[in-house]
């Protein structure tokens, strides 16, 4: 079985996603281990673009799901997964660099789940 790929339509991670505007949440799932994928960026303030954490605009964090969560598996903040991709940018107005930053991160946990290399 490979990693079944879910693209989910709110923010995963961050305590103000709600006021990004560039919101990407992806769950990865593979013999039970669930992990998400989350982008955040473009995060509008008072009608002023403002950064997500010092010096990025953006970001992507990954994480393994709550274990009590059978039915979304949203993440886990305290289970940070760490990974090798880029995870930050520091420009304004890249939302397409945002999506391949994601796209990467996907690709490269997916690989690690297919290689049984993630596990809780």
């Amino acid at each position: 079985m490979s990693v079944k790929i879910t693209e989910r339509g709110w923010g995963g991670h961050f305590c103000c996603a709600p006021s990004c505007m560039f919101r990407r949440n992806t769950l990865l799932e593979k013999n039970g281990v669930y992990v998400v994928v989350s982008t955040v960026g473009s995060m509008v303030i008072n009608k002023e673009l403002e950064e997500v954490g010092h010096g990025r605009f953006y970001e992507t964090m990954a994480f393994f799901s709550k274990s009590d969560d059978q039915r979304y598996h949203d993440a886990d903040v305290s289970k940070q997964i760490d990974f090798d991709s880029d995870w930050a940018i520091s420009e304004k107005d890249a939302d397409d660099k945002a999506n391949e930053m994601h796209d990467i991160v996907v690709e490269e946990l997916s690989k690690k789940l297919e290689e049984g290399f993630l596990t809780e």
